[in-house]
């Protein structure tokens, strides 16, 4: 008997008076959506006509120039896998196209590097088209049409890529070359387009079309087929900017989705002066009246000159535009829930992410045939999330995602029990993966980096037991903490509870011995994001671990640990002031020689610090140390704060203080910095220098120091922001709450680039590198990344990693840092 999930989902909702009242979420469309994926088990579906690509396709062509395919392929070459030719079955206004096929399986086994064997594709099938050097400065696009034609493939993509000649740097340009993700629909004509505009192209060698051979789904045919057709240069009106704090002309930056009642409620505005009177109207999307007014502020900030709109004043709920003359933005909400959209839409990217389970139009249940060994003992490492565009795994940032979606879930279960309970069963699955890849004796499945589906049946070729096993103080002194938050949050299964109470001290044991034994460090393996822990955030995290467990046991064993091992992080707080204007304090360094200060470049646990201090001040009141932890969260509150008018009038939090001579701490410095290159010191002396001076060794960084392929700001600064929104919710003070909600905005537009980073959320969201399981409604990336050595952010349509690559981690902060309102 087969029962239609969303059509029961709907007759439950009817009849069960406790959902009857809860609307889903504010959006009518998104709601039906959600109810007809049965409560997200199958994937929403995406809505290109919102997405950046949509909106690019509409900019006026001022001149174009057509790149033929001629029927002998001139110009053209391959490489790689299959073959090419020329085809005139499939073709666009009568013009023919190259068809490029190739077997989807090579009958060998995917091979990578020594180091890392496994990490690896079965090759790539591309075609080339050379150029010779011609200048195409006077166009800024490349325009072109791709038909795949794969049968059984769900997800289908190719990269374009790009090359100048290189031996002849031109300024003006940001890049010579790159490789772009475009993400494709199968069995149809995708109009496709990369904007150029940054590219030096005074004399361009070639572009190129590849895919890559990344194994076989269950549904995957035996051949892949992609005609290619209809190349055009373009010079198109108004590009849109990839770098620099100031919007595009003519346009309003603001937060699409919208703004919570009674947050800031603020917008930028970039337009010519004779196109507005100096003010800005909010319009009321049912009758289109104006609901309020008021100036446009011109505000003087450490970035330059800005305009500003300002209507914090209005909290009415509902669905309204900005009008600044005669520009109108897209609709967006002023709600108090007014986040639940994005919860929906992030909790279908993670759904959609998981490893081991058939998820409907994405893939088959995968990778049953990869394992871990120990001791004799081997263990299937299909579960969890895939952790970011490739197939990777990381069992840590399974449990950091599980525990955001136990937060979710406590914060929701009184007032939209639909998503609070979905949130709930989201986050079994991850604890599911966490507890199965215990061995029992302290060691645990760790991690994989893979690119590759694999056939499920064990015996095979593609069979891979090089799992990452590792018995790491760190990771059990976490695990137990988010295992001791689930014994006390999921109350669903008694024995669940009783199993997760023991291991839970379990892990914590184990953990002590380890740390006890071999102190910090113990990081063997640099591409777990564990790797950059500073001892001062070790520290911090014991004492959070071990005030989850007393006040799950209320064993005095646990509170007199969390309050004895906080005090190392205490020690590790600035508490004298520097000798700038603002006389800042409240950081934290990474160990007791102050030689640097706590940063992240990629992955960031900064809020631990918050999480412990507000931990022992919730449990032990009455503790004698208690004045201390407390005001180690209001100097840390006074500290973000000070960091603020840094980014004005965005929102999005600082990097915050950098001592010009952090290399000094060689071990922290290549702890952080991983694949560093051999100027190192230098570059990050350049960097560090771009930012605001503050005394003679101190300056203030908008953005990271980073010089490798990790990097992008998103789990960053939303960590930084959860920290904000817990100083603020324990000290009562508003304007830290707010903090975290401008983290929240900057991600859903209101950044230079009036860009949405969630796909499928608010409106202008581009598409983002997912090349394995393929664009997913709520996927959101790495972040903006900053232009070469400046602390300026750069988001260019280029798609690629590591800044565009969709995370589960920041999907986790998402998740964590709306928890807190």
């Amino acid at each position: 008997m087969k029962i239609n999930v969303a059509l029961l989902t709907i007759s439950l909702c009817c009849v069960n008076p406790v959902f009857s009242q809860v609307r889903l979420a504010p959006d009518n469309a998104l709601e039906h959506q959600i109810y007809k994926s049965g409560l997200i088990h199958s994937p929403l579906p995406l809505d290109p006509s919102k997405s950046y690509e949509t909106i690019g396709l509409q900019k006026t062509i001022l001149q174009s120039k057509s790149l033929d395919i001629s029927s002998d392929l001139s110009g053209w070459s391959h490489s790689g896998w299959g073959q090419m030719t020329y085809n005139t079955d499939k073709n666009i206004s009568g013009k023919g196209s190259l068809k490029l096929a190739f077997a989807t399986s090579t009958g060998k086994r995917a091979v990578g590097s020594p180091g890392d064997p496994d990490y690896a594709t079965y090759g790539n099938a591309r075609v080339s088209y050379h150029v010779g050097g011609e200048n195409w400065e006077a166009y800024n696009r490349i325009s072109f049409s791709i038909y795949p034609d794969c049968d059984g493939a769900r997800v289908v993509n190719m990269n374009l890529t790009f090359e100048n000649d290189q031996t002849n740097d031109k300024p003006g340009y940001n890049r010579p070359s790159g490789s772009h993700l475009i993400n494709l629909k199968n069995k149809q004509w995708n109009q496709c387009f990369l904007d150029i505009d940054e590219y030096q192209r005074d004399h361009v060698m070639r572009i190129g079309f590849d895919t890559a051979l990344k194994g076989r789904d269950r549904t995957t045919g035996d051949t892949a087929v992609y005609y290619i057709s209809s190349l055009e240069l373009q010079q198109i009106e108004n590009p849109e900017i990839v770098s620099g704090w100031m919007p595009a002309v003519n346009r309003i930056v603001y937060s699409t989705t919208g703004y919570l009642t009674g947050s800031p409620k603020t917008a930028v505005v970039n337009i010519d002066k004779d196109k507005h009177n100096g003010a800005f109207q909010l319009i009321n999307t049912k009758d289109e009246k104006i609901v309020f007014e008021g100036a446009i502020k011109q505000e003087q900030t450490t970035l330059g000159t800005f305009n500003v709109v300002d209507f914090t004043a209005f909290n009415q709920q509902g669905e309204y535009h900005l009008k600044v003359g005669e520009i109108i933005t897209p609709a967006f909400l002023i709600h108090d829930r007014v986040w639940d959209n994005s919860l929906w839409r992030v909790l279908n990217y993670i759904f959609c992410q998981r490893c081991g389970y058939p998820v409907p139009g994405v893939h088959s249940t995968c990778h049953l045939d990869l394992c871990s060994r120990h001791d004799g003992k081997m263990i299937s490492y299909a579960g969890g999330w895939h952790d970011a565009g490739d197939l990777s795994q990381q069992t840590l940032q399974t449990g950091d995602v599980t525990f955001a979606l136990l937060e979710s879930y406590n914060k929701l279960k009184e007032t939209n029990m639909p998503l609070a309970m979905r949130m709930l069963e989201e986050a079994e699955w991850g604890l599911e993966f966490i507890l199965r890849n215990r061995y029992g004796d302290s060691y645990r499945a760790s991690s994989m980096g893979l690119l590759i589906w694999q056939d499920g049946i064990f015996g095979t070729q593609d069979d891979i037991t090089s799992v990452r096993v590792q018995n790491l103080a760190f990771d059990n002194f976490l695990y137990s903490g988010y295992e001791a938050y689930a014994a006390m949050t999921i109350n669903r299964d008694p024995m669940l509870q009783e199993y997760l109470v023991k291991v839970a001290k379990e892990d914590f044991a184990f953990a002590m011995e380890k740390f006890k034994k071999d102190g910090f460090g113990g990081f063997i393996h640099f591409y777990e994001h564990t790797y950059n822990t500073s001892e001062s955030q070790y520290m911090a995290t014991i004492s959070w671990a071990a005030s989850m467990l007393y006040k799950l046991t209320k064993e005095s064993y646990y509170a007199e640990i969390a309050a004895e091992y906080i005090q190392y992080t205490l020690d590790c707080q600035r508490k004298e002031p520097l000798k700038d204007r603002n006389k800042t304090k409240g950081f934290f360094y990474r160990n007791k020689t102050r030689q640097s200060i706590v940063h992240y470049i990629h992955q960031s646990r900064e809020q631990v610090y918050m999480q412990a201090m507000v931990a022992l001040c919730e449990t032990q009141p009455h503790h004698p140390d208690y004045s201390k932890w407390a005001e180690s969260i209001r100097l840390y509150g006074d500290y973000l704060k000070s960091l603020v008018p840094y980014t004005a009038p965005y929102g999005m939090i600082s990097s915050g203080v950098y001592h010009i001579e952090e290399y000094k701490d060689s071990v922290g410095f290549y702890n952080l910095h991983l694949f560093p290159p051999a100027n190192a010191k230098e570059l990050y002396t350049e960097q560090v220098k771009k930012g605001v001076k503050l005394d003679k060794e101190h300056y203030l960084k908008r953005f990271p120091v980073w010089f490798n392929i990790f990097n992008g700001n998103t789990a960053i600064h939303l960590s930084v922001g959860k920290a904000a929104a817990i100083c603020g919710r324990f000290l009562n003070d508003k304007e830290l709450l707010d903090i975290g909600q401008e983290q929240l905005q900057w991600v859903v537009g209101k950044n230079p680039f009036g860009q949405s980073l969630i796909y499928g959320e608010g409106y202008n969201y581009p598409q983002l590198d997912s090349f394995s399981s393929g664009e997913i409604v709520g996927a959101i990336p790495v972040g903006i990344r900053t232009l070469g050595n400046e602390d300026i952010p750069y988001w260019p349509q280029t798609n690629n990693a590591c800044y565009k690559e969709v995370w589960v981690t920041s999907a986790g902060k998402w998740l964590s840092l709306i928890a807190e309102y």
